[in-house]
């Protein structure tokens, strides 16, 4: 299947969240369509123009919006002086919640990938009488036994890249602590210094996405502020466990019963092994998971069709 053809926005706009803290979001489609909001990765990645057409413009209201510091949302995290302390799960998940509210939206669909489905299930445990359905991709939790696998576990496979990642931060290897020790990097007052941590960090996450069938160097191209948000926030998020129980996403599940979901997920994903969504999977039973045989955490052509015929059935709904 391919993707609707790019489109414009037809309103778009500035959300003074609190905390010095404004959202950039915009909305596209059809204004009386049926509501929908995507939920970029990372966290820290902002949304794309290519992110609005997994949908039918004549059947939905678009809602994209950069989560607190990355895109078009300020302060961005690219600057040192951003304090940090107000960008967790809990502020994004009230960021949501006041953007639906000053759309004037009832009920939305939430679409999300990687970091995106942690925070579409955390808001929609949070909210469940707000959300329609909830579609995610590339399934995550963000356990800390997820990250211990991405950033510690998955090195068997790549001993090489692992050694470049880990010796970048010496540090680490006192406090076995890889994660902390590039969030402690980024808050490092030399450019020059949260820089090079930036991009060694990106390396590693290229490296694990190599052995995918449609690998690509995702973060090669980022502009250097870009980088350096998503990096940042990726690390703050992390070294925090996303400010959440272990295990709390899939433990609470029950709480999206009665919600229709589409968990559709790459057999190949390294990043994000399929035992999650599974796990997902199970303890959401209302919930289908498609697993996609040609595709890991990135896309495939079967990963699209499973994507766009989801919210094309929703659409109807």
């Amino acid at each position: 299947m391919d993707l609707y053809p790019p489109i414009e926005p037809y309103e778009s706009g500035v959300l003074g969240v609190g905390d010095g803290n404004c959202v950039a979001w915009e909305v596209c489609g059809a204004p009386d369509g049926k509501p929908a909001v995507v939920l970029h990765g990372g966290p820290g990645q902002g949304c794309s123009p290519g992110m609005r057409r997994v949908f039918d413009p004549r059947r939905y209201r678009v809602v994209l919006f950069d989560q607190r510091g990355c895109g078009r949302s300020t302060p961005h995290a690219s600057d040192p002086a951003t304090n940090m302390v107000f960008n967790t799960t809990e502020h994004l998940v009230a960021d949501m919640e006041a953007l639906r509210e000053h759309l004037e939206i009832d009920r939305w669909l939430l679409c999300g990938a990687s970091w995106g489905s942690t925070l579409a299930l955390a808001y929609a445990q949070r909210h469940p009488s707000r959300v329609s359905e909830i579609v995610i991709q590339a399934v995550t939790t963000s356990r800390r036994m997820e990250a211990e696998w991405l950033y510690g576990g998955i090195s068997r496979f790549f001993p090489a890249a692992w050694e470049r990642f880990r010796g970048h931060v010496r540090e680490a290897e006192e406090r076995e602590d890889v994660i902390g020790a590039y969030a402690l990097r980024m808050e490092n007052p030399e450019a020059d210094v949260r820089l090079a941590a930036a991009r060694a960090w990106c390396e590693w996450e290229d490296a694990v996405l190599s052995l995918e069938p449609n690998a690509t160097r995702v973060f090669a191209e980022l502009a250097p502020a870009a980088l350096l948000a998503f990096v940042r926030i990726c690390t703050h998020y992390l070294r925090h466990g996303a400010w959440l129980e272990e295990g709390a996403l899939i433990r609470d599940a029950g709480r999206l019963a009665g919600i229709p979901g589409v968990l559709i997920h790459g057999m190949h994903d390294l990043a994000c092994p399929m035992e999650t969504a599974h796990d997902l999977a199970r303890a959401w039973p209302v919930a289908e998971l498609v697993a996609i045989a040609d595709a890991g955490h990135l896309g495939s052509e079967s990963k699209r069709a499973a994507l766009l015929g989801a919210l094309d059935r929703f659409a109807r709904r």
